[in-house]
């Protein structure tokens, strides 16, 4: 495995194996790795000749009030883990690589970056977009991949990819869960483990929105009501939201019909969590 630290490199090997008429997949990731990112990571190794993760903790996609210094990193164990993949290069910037003295270039995707968590997280989306912009054209990959736990960002990519007119495959690829259902996360590690066993609520109520959508109910206000009453028995859990949405577009809607998104954010003890769903009438 290549380990790549300087912008210049990364992109010379990658122009190199273009030219070569290899494909290559790039998996961004900010590190301390779990199965979930292992997991996309055997995904790109299917789609591509050559893989690329990137691991980079982005300064700009995190408010001054959150958890950026704290952000939790192991280097070394996230080397060992992509070592045993057989992953071609990890792509390992410094912050003054990716964001140069001077540097005073942002990209936004407007509408897509209102909802959900944007108004939780003001500039979050657009520090997202930014640093995935700079790695496409840093990697110039032909396929990238992202989990759907994310699913905000995943259609903020693929908007951002359109508008572009970056030449790049998006895939969204499956929420990885632990045994119990919950979504994993690297943020799971701050989770004390009575917190472990509350956040559980999570998964818990999007099945249980899930299972009223297969008996017939629609309506957005019932089913997130319902929702949002399971997450509250849990005391250890505070709602920041519970949305039901247009799975493309993430505009709110008032029924189910088609395809919605079912997404939530819940803070458990002082960690942030999101998760969601996918709803299909009579699924």
């Amino acid at each position: 495995m290549r380990i790549s630290e300087h912008v210049q490199e990364m992109s010379r090997w990658s122009e190199a194996q273009r030219r070569d008429g290899r494909r290559i997949a790039l998996v961004p990731t900010m590190g301390f790795l779990h199965e979930a990112h292992l997991c996309l990571v055997r995904d790109g190794k299917k789609r591509a000749d050559r893989v690329v993760v990137s691991l980079f903790v982005n300064p700009k996609q995190f408010a001054p009030s959150e958890d950026f210094a704290a952000y939790p990193r192991d280097f070394g164990r996230d080397r060992e883990l992509l070592e045993r993949e057989s992953i071609d290069v990890l792509f390992h910037p410094a912050s003054d690589e990716i964001y140069p003295a001077g540097f005073q270039t942002q990209v936004s995707v407007d509408k897509l970056g209102l909802f959900l968590c944007a108004p939780h997280r003001p500039g979050h989306f657009q520090g997202v977009a930014t640093v995935v912009a700079k790695l496409f054209n840093i990697v110039r990959p032909h396929v990238a991949i992202f989990g759907e736990k994310d699913y905000q960002q995943l259609q903020l990519i693929r908007r951002l990819v359109q508008d572009l007119n970056f030449d790049i495959e998006i895939v969204g690829h499956p929420i990885v869960r632990e045994a119990d259902g919950l979504a994993m996360s690297s943020r799971n590690i701050y989770l004390s483990p009575e917190e472990r066993q509350a956040a559980l609520c999570l998964s818990r109520s999007l099945g249980l929105g899930a299972c009223m959508v297969r008996r017939g109910e629609t309506r957005e206000r019932v089913i997130t009501e319902a929702v949002r009453a399971e997450i509250e028995k849990e005391p250890l859990a505070k709602v920041e939201y519970v949305t039901l949405c247009d799975s493309a577009t993430l505009e709110a809607v008032e029924a189910v019909q088609g395809t919605a998104l079912l997404a939530l954010a819940v803070r458990v003890g002082k960690t942030r969590l999101i998760d969601n769903r996918i709803l299909k009438p009579m699924e």
